[in-house]
């Protein structure tokens, strides 16, 4: 039953990849693609933890966090270059 469930579950997540795919490309602001962005990195962590739970292994996990600090430097990037025009100050 289990497997039905992780079925299941990377069905949604890429249903949610595309709809943020969708965001992303046709955003009406800036903004919005930027967030489209964030949460696609989010869905893909959920994505990588999804598939190392059902492979039974840890080493996925340390891909994923490896994404959520790679999303989380690339998201402060590009609103700090939004907003001021440089990222280094």
């Amino acid at each position: 039953m289990l497997d039905y469930v992780f079925l299941i579950v990377y069905g949604m997540i890429a249903i949610s990849l595309l709809l943020n795919l969708w965001r992303l490309l046709i955003g009406p602001s800036v903004p919005d693609r930027i967030l489209a962005l964030d949460t696609m990195f989010i869905n893909t962590i959920a994505l990588i933890i999804l598939y190392g739970m059902n492979m039974g292994t840890g080493l996925y996990f340390e891909a994923a966090l490896l994404i959520a600090m790679l999303g989380f430097v690339s998201t402060v990037a590009i609103c700090k270059y939004l907003l001021r025009g440089d990222i280094i100050e």
